[in-house]
C-alpha cells in the first residue's frame, strides 16, 4: 500500500523473474487484520484484486 501519490518499489531477486512462481496476498486479507489508514477506496492492479487470503494461498 502506498499512501503517497508517487512510490519506487525495488525487489531483490536471486535469479530471473519467473510470473508462474509469483503469489499475491489479499492487502485487506481480514485474518491478517492489517489498519490501512485509507481515506478513499484504494485503486488497485488486477494482480492485487486477484490475491488469495493468507489461509488460502500455496505455500511452497
Amino acid at each position: 500500500l502506498v499512501v503517497s501519490e508517487f512510490a519506487e518499489v525495488l525487489y531483490k531477486t536471486t535469479d530471473f523473474y519467473a510470473p508462474d512462481h509469483e503469489r499475491t496476498i489479499l492487502w485487506n486479507d481480514p485474518d491478517l487484520a492489517i489498519h490501512w489508514p485509507l481515506t478513499d477506496s484504494p485503486s488497485l492492479s488486477a494482480k492485487d484484486q486477484a490475491g488469495k487470503s493468507f489461509k488460502t494461498a500455496e505455500v511452497f
